[in-house]
């Protein structure tokens, strides 16, 4: 029986790095990146690099719940990046490189925000985290070379 695997999407800088955390996971059988989160149909990348269509560099995953959760993709989700951070991630500034969890459910949103707060009251991080927890709304996929470049590239393996 093929088994049932679950959504979700992150977003938390340049999506290249982020799909390889992700990528190598067990449990996640598929990741693509690409925009979601704006209000432009069908951006380009060139569309998202103006910081003018809304969108978010995001990273769109299908897992199996029985090998991985969902909690345990926030937790890498959180270890991937700076969620203290607004609008940029290290060098890439911009509106598309904010920190976001979207969401497909109820349950996932009650767990994002459960783990957010979590984060926040832990003291690993120093500052109110930034990360937005939005509802998923419809991905475009972003053009298919920067579909797993960091491994197309022999950058980043698992």
């Amino acid at each position: 029986m093929p088994k049932k695997l679950e959504h979700a999407a992150f977003a938390a800088g340049c999506f290249w790095g982020v799909e390889e955390t992700f990528r190598c996971l067990k449990g996640v059988k598929e990741t693509e990146v690409g925009y979601m989160g704006g209000k432009t149909k069908n951006p380009t990348y060139n569309d998202v690099c103006t910081d003018k269509t809304g969108h978010a560099e995001t990273v769109h995953i299908k897992f199996d719940p029985k090998e991985i959760s969902y909690e345990q993709l926030l937790e890498d989700f959180w270890n991937s990046h700076d969620s203290t951070q607004l609008n940029r991630q290290g060098l890439d500034v911009g509106t598309q490189y904010r920190s976001i969890i979207f969401y497909y459910n109820e349950k996932q949103k009650k767990i994002a925000a459960g783990s957010k707060a979590n984060l926040e009251k832990s003291g690993k991080i120093k500052g109110k985290v930034a990360t937005e927890i939005i509802p998923a709304t419809t991905f475009w996929r972003a053009e298919e070379h920067h579909q797993k470049y960091l491994m197309k590239k022999g950058l980043k393996t698992c």
